[in-house]
């Protein structure tokens, strides 16, 4: 470990360490490599609320591991002007702590971030590693915030697609999250003689492990949200809208319920509670039927651990290959058979583990076929399917799977 225990780390990301995503996917990583003897300093941007109310916790996680943080809060106003002035920000401190610290490596989550990073690399010859974390600029395509309709719009894509590919050809490393997204680049001939490291959205397996839930607040969790002792539990963890198919996974249930009147499903969210109980009316389910909570990091095992399975459909476009849901990973640690689309790597997983079952279309038919199946689903031992997360997203292995990229690239 000599060659690498003074390595010192510029993590960016226009992401916030005060974002949940920071706290399980990127904090935990750092933490872990800071052990092997690598110095972190991470340069992030932050939505003003949530750094209110989590930067106490932030700062403890990182001045205990010996790591740096330096937050920005993002700019919302005007449109695009505001992300100019991010990216100006971005670079100005980038240089600053560069030139104060002088890095061996730029750790860049995502696009933006990487632009500084290939800037740096091409200007001071630091190391350089693009952790994509997904097709970028085919997601805003995707999702609609870029229509290339529109003469703007399609400007910007192909500006991005532009740098997505120095970004690939000038790394001196890069992260996939899938083995699906993986292949898609090693096909195209300007990138078949790419190194590419496939790293999944892992979760740590102590923090969601069933097996550590207290009981009896498990049983004052039921009892606070009225869910009896035979009634059957189909929960969803997310966002209601955006990639996540909302409608088409409340359809699921109302037909669910149809065959088993015993199923309740809690919808465990951030958004408005009132957004998802009048989807749940369009949807032609009774109130009763559905219970809606917001719950914290460290809250979340016990509420999972009502679930009897769990549900989540993503959109299926182009660029969900490159997407690995975290809630997967949770999920598996938890014991928790899942009923699922087929993005990414889930299709994968889920044939080769056999711990949930895939939806191939979002039909009524399929529905019911999905349904005659339940019965089955629910036999899955919960050790099964814990032993299936530490096969594919262990946060111990996904730590290691770090490390070996971090000495590969120092060695080159």
């Amino acid at each position: 470990m000599d060659e690498v225990a003074v390595k010192k780390v510029l993590y960016l990301s226009y992401d916030g360490m005060t974002d949940p995503l920071g706290q399980s996917q990127v904090l935990p990583y750092l933490c872990g490599l800071s052990e092997s003897g690598f110095q972190f300093t991470i340069l992030s941007f932050e939505k003003r609320q949530r750094y209110n109310k989590e930067r106490k916790t932030i700062e403890k996680i990182a001045t205990g591991a010996g790591i740096k943080w330096v937050p920005f809060f993002y700019t919302k106003n005007p449109p695009v002007v505001s992300k100019i002035y991010d990216r100006w920000k971005l670079k100005k401190m980038a240089t600053s702590l560069h030139k104060k610290y002088q890095f061996d490596m730029i750790h860049c989550r995502s696009y933006v971030a990487a632009e500084m990073g290939l800037e740096l690399k091409k200007r001071t010859g630091v190391k350089f590693l693009f952790d994509m974390r997904g097709f970028w600029a085919d997601e805003k395509v995707d999702n609609g915030q870029w229509n290339l309709n529109n003469w703007f719009f399609k400007r910007v894509y192909a500006h991005y697609k532009k740098k997505e590919k120095e970004f690939l050809l000038n790394s001196d490393g890069i992260i996939s999250l899938t083995n699906a997204a993986k292949v898609e680049m090693l096909n195209n001939t300007d990138y078949k003689s790419l190194e590419i490291d496939v790293i999944p959205c892992c979760a740590d397996l102590d923090h969601f492990n069933y097996q550590q839930v207290d009981k009896s607040k498990q049983q004052e969790l039921r009892t606070s949200l009225g869910i009896s002792s035979n009634q059957k539990m189909l929960t969803y963890l997310g966002s209601a809208g955006g990639w996540y198919m909302i409608r088409e996974m409340l359809d699921f249930f109302g037909s669910l319920t149809k065959k088993d009147p015993l199923f309740k499903m809690l919808i465990l969210t951030k958004d408005d509670p009132e957004l998802v109980k009048q989807l749940t009316r369009d949807a032609g389910i009774d109130a009763d039927k559905l219970i809606v909570r917001y719950a914290e990091r460290k809250e979340l095992p016990v509420y999972i651990s009502l679930s009897d399975c769990s549900i989540f459909f993503i959109r299926p476009t182009y660029s969900k290959i490159a997407s690995s849901p975290t809630k997967h990973a949770e999920l598996m640690g938890m014991g928790i058979p899942v009923i699922c689309n087929n993005i990414g790597d889930t299709g994968l997983v889920i044939k080769e583990t056999g711990t949930g079952i895939l939806v191939k279309k979002f039909t009524e038919n399929e529905y019911e076929k999905v349904i005659a199946r339940t019965d089955q689903l629910l036999q899955i031992p919960k050790e099964k399917i814990r032993q299936a997360a530490f096969q594919y997203f262990d946060l111990v292995k996904g730590t290691s799977a770090y490390q070996a990229v971090y000495k590969r690239i120092f060695k080159a």
